[in-house]
C-alpha cells in the first residue's frame, strides 16, 4: 500500500510523476560554493557536468549562481544573471529532455531564468528575501520549492528555533502554503531546510519524522547532500560521506521524500534502485 500520495509537476506543460522518486543533480555556477566551488564555473565544464550526471542518471538540474554557504559573500541579482549568461539555454539546445531548476531567491533572476526556459523555481527564502518573488513565480506559470528558513538572510544560518523543530517547520509551512496558493502558484514542492538554521539532532529529526511533513500532502524534497550536520560529527571532509548520506536517503525514501537533491548522481541512483527493489 502506498502510504504518501502519488503528486504530479506540472513543467510548463509536461507532466513530471513523482510516483518514483526523483533525482536533482546540484550544478553550482559558482565560485565559492562550500564543496566544488569554482569547477563548473565555465560554460565548457558545466555542461560537461550536464552531460554526466544525466549519464548517471538525474532527473532535474537544479543551477544556483550563488552559494549559500554560512559566510559567502552575498552577490546581487544581477551578477547571479551575469553568472548565469547563456547556460540555461546551451543546457535546453544540448539536453531538451531535461527538467530545469533554477535556484535564486530574487525575482529578477526568476524572470530571467522563465524567458531563457527554466521548469521550476527552488527558493531557499520562502519569498521572505525580496517580496517580488512570488508574484514572478506566479507570473512564470512554474512549480515553486517553498524551502524552510528563517525569516532575514543574515539570520538563515543561526539556530533560532528551540521549541519542537516538526511543529514549527509544519506552522511555517501552513502559513507560507496559504500565501503561496493566493498567488496562483499551484504545485509546490516542500524542503525541510536541512542545514539552515537547525541543530545536528533537529536535521535527524525531521529525517525521522518526514512523513509528518505537511501530513504528507504536498511532496517533499529532501537536500541532504555534503551537508555539515553529517560531516562535522564525524570529523569527515563534505566529500568524505558518501557512504553516510546514501544511509540517510534511504530513509529519507522510506519516510516519503519524493526529490533528492544531489551532488553524487550516480551513488544516489543506486540508493533510488535499492529502495525501488531494481
Amino acid at each position: 500500500m502506498n502510504l504518501f500520495p502519488i503528486s504530479m509537476l506540472n513543467c510548463r506543460g509536461k507532466l513530471i510523476d513523482l510516483e518514483i522518486p526523483k533525482i536533482m543533480g546540484i550544478l553550482n555556477i559558482t565560485p565559492d560554493s562550500f564543496s566544488d566551488g569554482g569547477n563548473f564555473f565555465s560554460p565548457k565544464n558545466a555542461l560537461l557536468q550536464v552531460e554526466k550526471m544525466i549519464a548517471d542518471g538525474v532527473d532535474i538540474i537544479d543551477i544556483g549562481a550563488q552559494s549559500t554557504r554560512p559566510n559567502a559573500t552575498r552577490v546581487s541579482a544581477k551578477e547571479e544573471i551575469i553568472r548565469l549568461g547563456k547556460i540555461i539555454t546551451q543546457i535546453k539546445k544540448e539536453f531538451p529532455n531535461i527538467i530545469i531548476s533554477l535556484d535564486t531567491y530574487y525575482a529578477d533572476v526568476v524572470r530571467f531564468g522563465a524567458d531563457e526556459g527554466i521548469d521550476l523555481v527552488n527558493d531557499i527564502s520562502g519569498g521572505q528575501f525580496d517580496v517580488e518573488m512570488l508574484k514572478a513565480v506566479a507570473d512564470a506559470c512554474l512549480p515553486y520549492i517553498l524551502m524552510h528558513c528563517n525569516p532575514e538572510i543574515n539570520l538563515m544560518h543561526q539556530q533560532l528555533i528551540k521549541s519542537d523543530i516538526l511543529l514549527e517547520v509544519n506552522r511555517y509551512f501552513s502559513c507560507k502554503i496559504k500565501e503561496i496558493l493566493e498567488y496562483g502558484i499551484k504545485d509546490i514542492i516542500l524542503d525541510p531546510g536541512f542545514g539552515f538554521g537547525k541543530s545536528v539532532e533537529q536535521n535527524h529529526q525531521l529525517i525521522d519524522e518526514l512523513s509528518y511533513i505537511n501530513l504528507g500532502k504536498n511532496p517533499i524534497l529532501v537536500g541532504i547532500s555534503r551537508k555539515s550536520f553529517i560531516y562535522k560529527p564525524l570529523g569527515k571532509l563534505p566529500t568524505e560521506i558518501v557512504l553516510e548520506t546514501q544511509h540517510l536517503h534511504l530513509k529519507a525514501l522510506k519516510n516519503g521524500a519524493k526529490i533528492l537533491r544531489v551532488h553524487d548522481v550516480m551513488e544516489t541512483k543506486n540508493t533510488l534502485d535499492i529502495f525501488l527493489g531494481t
